[in-house]
C-alpha cells in the first residue's frame, strides 16, 4: 500500500501520509492510486487538475465550488492549510480544520464536496497540486473572508498578501445559502 490513512474529526475529511521512496538521486512517492483511494473512502471520480504556484506570505482562500472535492498536494515548499465544513448538515459544520502540508513531507488532503479551503505559504515558493471531482464553473464559485471573527482560524501570519477578489468575500454568516 503506497498510503497511509489518517481519518479527522470531520465526516469524510481524509489526511493521507504518503510513502516515499529515497535515494542518492532523489524521492519518489505516488499522489493517485484509485483502488487504494476508493478503498480509503472517496468514491468521487477526479475529473479536473490544476496547480498554484504561490510565493511566501500568500494567503488563497477560503474559496469553494459547489459540488466539488478536491485531493490537495504540496509539491514543492510549505503551506498552512484550512479547511471550513460548510455542509449544513453536518454535525462539523461551521467548524475548520488545519495541518501543515509539505513537500518535504509528503501528505495529502481529501475534502469531498462541501468544504471551503484556503492555504498561506511559509516558504519562499509553494506548489500545491489539486484534483477536483468537479470543472470549475464561475457560477458555482463562492468563498468566506480568510479572517472572520466568527471562524478564529489561527493562521500563522498577520498580515498576507491577498487578492481583491479574496479580500471581498463575505463573513460566514452571510453566505450565499444556495451556494452551499
Amino acid at each position: 500500500m503506497s498510503i497511509q490513512i489518517r481519518k479527522t474529526s470531520f465526516e469524510e475529511l481524509i489526511v493521507f501520509n504518503l510513502n516515499t521512496y529515497k535515494d542518492t538521486r532523489g524521492v519518489f512517492y505516488e499522489t493517485w492510486r484509485e483502488q487504494e483511494y476508493s478503498e480509503a473512502g472517496i468514491k468521487e471520480s477526479f475529473v479536473q487538475d490544476n496547480v498554484s504556484v504561490n510565493h511566501k506570505n500568500v494567503l488563497r482562500g477560503l474559496h469553494f465550488q459547489k459540488n466539488m472535492g478536491q485531493l490537495v498536494t504540496v509539491s514543492y515548499g510549505t503551506i498552512w492549510d484550512v479547511v471550513v465544513d460548510i455542509r449544513p448538515c453536518s454535525l462539523t459544520f461551521g467548524q475548520h480544520f488545519s495541518i501543515e502540508l509539505s513537500g518535504e513531507k509528503p501528505q495529502q488532503l481529501y475534502m469531498p464536496p462541501g468544504f471551503s479551503h484556503g492555504f498561506c505559504v511559509l516558504t519562499d515558493l509553494a506548489i500545491i497540486n489539486y484534483k477536483c471531482t468537479e470543472y470549475y464553473n464561475p457560477v458555482d464559485e463562492g468563498g468566506i473572508v480568510w479572517n472572520d471573527p466568527d471562524l478564529n482560524i489561527q493562521w500563522p501570519l498577520k498580515d498576507p498578501i491577498l487578492s481583491l477578489k479574496d479580500q471581498g468575500f463575505p463573513f460566514f454568516k452571510n453566505l450565499n445559502k444556495e451556494l452551499l
